[in-house]
């Protein structure tokens, strides 16, 4: 099955990243044929700074190969270099009712949180349609807050298949329920555009310190403390197994812990989590031209697939 993952190079990768999409495309890549890309121009809707993008996309690949993206399984690269992209974005946009892109729930979302509203966020939809549609993919892992986009790519393609034929592949969502939306430190869903994220490769002290600023309530010491509905452990049990997460549990009601004790243990689980790929991202860091060759590669292949859709739209529009 064909399944296709995308990041935008918006920011530092962070812990929702990391479960809500890097840990299980780890998994899907050994059994799956698996496309991975960079999203750099989706990350233009919030990007303001050349040279900042460019450290994020690479930073991006880095992190990616780090937690364990096998080149060798995955086909992985930056949306820049394969334009095709925004040629089909283009021609899809005419298969796009206004109305359509109105519904969206996250460019509300995105501009009643201060970003600012534009042609681009707007029509995000469309362009992440067209990184789908283009490599036939079957299978988009997304969060819940992606669903709708998933929807609209399958509208679009109807609509487009209903008027030259079968040209495009009618794509499924798959949700992971238990990491469907992953909490910041603030308890809304963790975002680089909202600040409130967890960065997946922090110094062990800095990884402290953000992890004490994540929002509980103030039951003191020595008083049982609730479980439910609380950001650290939501955040710490992503880490654990059933057996881990029941034990957890016992010790919140316990009382003998504060919500100190807890976001300590927090940071020990990450730190834990990260240990081989701090070592391996090390490794990229100081191999960048080898890096780089892995993305020139993945973008190779990427770019004959594109063609060869293309080729196919062009001659169905009229267009060749």
């Amino acid at each position: 099955m064909r399944v296709l993952t995308g990041i935008q190079a918006s920011g530092k990768l962070h812990i929702g990243n990391y479960f809500g999409a890097m840990k299980p495309m780890i998994e899907l890549q050994e059994e799956n044929e698996l496309f991975t890309f960079i999203a750099n121009y989706h990350s233009l809707t919030t990007s303001k700074d050349a040279d900042t993008l460019r450290e994020y996309t690479f930073d991006a690949a880095v992190d990616y190969l780090s937690v364990g993206l096998d080149p060798e399984k995955t086909t992985f690269w930056v949306q820049s270099h394969v334009p095709e992209v925004l040629e089909l974005y283009w021609i899809l946009s005419k298969f796009t009712p206004m109305g359509l892109l109105e519904r969206a729930h996250s460019y509300k979302d995105k501009v009643a949180k201060g970003i600012s509203a534009n042609h681009a966020l707007f029509s995000y939809p469309v362009l992440m349609a067209a990184d789908i549609l283009l490599y036939d993919t079957q299978k988009v892992p997304v969060g819940k807050d992606q669903i709708q986009h998933v929807e609209m790519t399958r509208d679009i393609a109807i609509k487009f298949n209903n008027e030259y034929g079968e040209i495009f592949v009618l794509p499924e969502h798959a949700v992971q329920e238990e990491v469907a939306t992953i909490p910041g430190i603030d308890g809304q869903k963790m975002s680089k555009s909202y600040g409130n994220a967890i960065d997946l490769f922090m110094p062990e002290k800095s990884l402290q310190k953000r992890c004490n600023k994540i929002l509980s309530s103030s039951t003191p010491l020595g008083e049982p403390l609730e479980w439910e509905g609380c950001n650290i452990y939501d955040m710490a049990v992503l880490f654990l197994s059933s057996d881990q997460k029941c034990e957890l549990q016992t010790r919140y009601k316990s009382g003998k812990k504060g919500y100190g004790h807890f976001k300590k243990y927090l940071k020990e689980l990450i730190w834990e989590e990260l240990g081989e790929a701090r070592e391996k991202r090390e490794y990229y860091l100081n191999h960048r031209d080898e890096v780089n060759d892995i993305l020139a590669q993945g973008a190779k292949k990427a770019r004959t697939i594109a063609n060869d859709k293309m080729l196919k739209v062009k001659e169905a529009i009229g267009l060749l």
